[in-house]
């Protein structure tokens, strides 16, 4: 059997490969001991890579213009643009009362997350659901413990359906391009995935009770501010479907997060309305609401936000407008004068579109209110002038709450931009990177994203490392090191049936994960999976797949993936908790992938 080959048909250890295989162990050394950030470990392997001779000099750098950093970068920002939308949000928040159950509360969730993370990187997904899943848990009494976890989980699986869900399908893909001459569809994944998920999302249903309950979550930057709900003034449109509706029915639709304070009508006088008033057109609505209930009322509504539309300073283009919330501090110019007084459009270039204040119910209209420190403002302006205006202002940026107001006509666009890039892709009208690229660049072009807004999307440190340790994984292909621990392999596998083969590689790589990295895992062990298809006689594709899958899947920790670590603090798991649901779920994963690899793939 070529699985079997004897100790005297091995070639000798070349002095490339014994270099290859030193610089790999002292990789997997380096991002183990985690000491060093896993980018510099990647420079640092690259560097020693390039002087030892193993990646030519002239092939040193050609990871940086390598399709894969391309497709994850576009991701990156596509991403973005999708998490600024509150159409997600909206969707979840109508289904909220038919979530009667903690189960069915999971099974939402989870599965929003799961879908949503097929068709974007799945950290991007988790994190425009993590706040939605925290104010269903503290609506319902449910413990974030019981929700968070599973959600993580969902969103690595649902990331196994597409070729851009997850960075190890991307990286499996290129292999398979260097051995074929041709990389992996877009969908060619969702046969396996999709069975996986299904399996994966009928264990999270049931099996949030592995966790504990009532665990208490770490406070965010945001809740640490203690932010009362806003004062902002609004215009009821002709056109909105709220003309003759009452009051009632305005704050029956903010679902409880919207409070009516003043109308202001006739010629500027304000009153205070009961619930059965009736709205007229042209009406001023004085709110009190947390910025993401307005930001919904406003596109449900049709309202107008005071301010929002109207020119800041002479010359100013629209595109360069933002939104920013603000603390007034101590020493700022504002305390004791009003909008008014203070010509905040005409002198500083600012619109004032909403305010909070801590332990005071506000009734008085924007222009007419007077400062005082520690009222946290909403301001529109020039994104490149706003820090300097603040700073002139005595305003402090709270740059970890995003409002999202300034973008509510384009909420659908990054959702239509990534339906037509991943459509041109199925029907092999344009290659990946270019369909997603494109779709970035028209998300900053449009003004879903800012550029600075894109470039924060942006994770150099995950690019640095892709486009290190791609030019290491080609030389591990080229100096035949894969060759070389294939041949290890083999030995184990040659007494394994095929799918027993599958199964090794699969928990192989997903051994690897916590202690490496996702994207480092599929470098390192794609074109390892390779050569050892090609000692055994088999068909390659199966083999990549489950390094796909096993490099995607790391449930056991939180340090393995960005998804868990992300819900560890406000979840209030320990390190241990992963275990408990993440150790059956990976049983399962290995069960399911293993029959249904080959099955899709064919062994021979």
């Amino acid at each position: 059997m070529p699985a079997t080959a004897s100790n005297a048909s091995r070639s000798p250890l070349t002095l490339d490969q014994a270099l290859a295989v030193t610089i790999l162990i002292g990789l997997v050394a380096l991002f183990v001991w985690n000491r060093l950030r896993y980018d510099l470990a990647a420079l640092l392997g690259l560097l020693v890579a390039t002087a030892c001779g193993v990646v030519p000099p002239d092939r040193a750098f050609a990871g940086f213009s390598d399709p894969v950093v391309v497709i994850v970068a576009s991701a990156l920002v596509i991403s973005a643009g999708v998490g600024k939308s509150g159409v997600i949000g909206r969707t979840v928040r109508n289904l909220e009362p038919r979530m009667r159950t903690t189960g069915m509360r999971v099974a939402v969730l989870t599965g929003s997350v799961a879908v949503l993370s097929a068709f974007m990187k799945n950290i991007g997904a988790l994190a425009i659901f993590l706040p939605i899943a925290i104010q269903v848990a503290r609506r319902s009494g449910t413990p974030a413990s019981s929700l968070l976890m599973p959600m993580a989980f969902g969103s690595l699986i649902g990331g196994l359906v597409t070729l851009i869900g997850t960075s190890p399908n991307i990286l499996v893909s290129r292999v398979r391009a260097d051995l074929t001459g041709k990389p992996f569809a877009m969908f060619d994944f969702a046969p396996v995935g999709l069975g996986i998920l299904a399996a994966g999302f009928a264990f999270l249903v049931v099996g949030w009770r592995l966790l504990p309950g009532r665990r208490q979550g770490a406070a965010t930057p945001a809740a640490a501010f203690d932010i009362e709900p806003y004062l902002s003034e609004v215009r009821l449109p002709a056109m909105s479907p709220l003309v003759g509706k009452t009051v009632a029915d305005l704050e029956a639709l903010g679902e409880g997060g919207i409070s009516v304070i003043a109308i202001v009508r006739e010629a500027d006088r304000r009153y205070v309305p009961a619930g059965n008033w009736i709205l007229f057109a042209d009406d001023i609505l004085v709110l009190q609401s947390d910025p993401h209930a307005l930001k919904a009322i406003l596109s449900d509504a049709g309202l107008h936000l005071e301010g929002a539309g109207k020119g800041l300073t002479k010359g100013l283009p629209a595109s360069g407008i933002g939104v920013v919330e603000a603390v007034v501090m101590t020493n700022s110019p504002l305390i004791a004068a009003s909008p008014a007084e203070l010509g905040l459009r005409q002198r500083h270039g600012v619109n004032l579109l909403g305010i909070s204040r801590h332990g005071d119910r506000i009734a008085t209209r924007l222009r007419n209110l007077l400062f005082q420190a520690g009222d946290v403002l909403v301001l529109a302006g020039s994104v490149e002038a706003m820090p300097e205006t603040l700073r002139g202002l005595g305003c402090l940026p709270l740059v970890d709450r995003a409002t999202g107001l300034e973008r509510r006509r384009q909420e659908y666009l990054p959702l239509v931009l990534l339906v037509l890039a991943m459509g041109s892709v199925a029907l092999n009208l344009v290659p990946v990177p270019a369909a997603f690229f494109g779709a970035a660049v028209l998300i900053v072009l449009f003004g879903v994203l800012t550029l600075q807004e894109a470039y924060e999307a942006i994770e150099l440190p995950i690019l640095v490392l892709l486009a290190c340790l791609i030019p290491i994984s080609d030389a591990i292909g080229r100096t035949g090191t894969a060759d070389l621990v294939a041949e290890g392999l083999a030995a184990i596998a040659g007494i394994l049936p095929p799918t027993g083969v599958v199964t090794l590689v699969l928990v192989t790589a997903m051994i690897l994960t916590p202690f490496l990295n996702n994207a480092a895992t599929a470098l390192i062990m794609a074109p390892i999976a390779a050569s050892l298809a090609q000692r055994l006689g088999m068909n390659a594709d199966p083999l990549l797949m489950a390094v796909a899958v096993g490099a995607a899947c790391d449930f056991l920790t939180p340090i393995g993936h960005q998804c868990n670590t992300l819900v560890m603090g406000p979840g209030g798991y320990r390190f241990g908790d992963y275990w408990r649901l993440g150790l059956p779920l990976s049983v399962i994963i290995v069960a399911v992938g293993s029959a249904l690899i080959p099955l899709v793939w064919g062994l021979r």
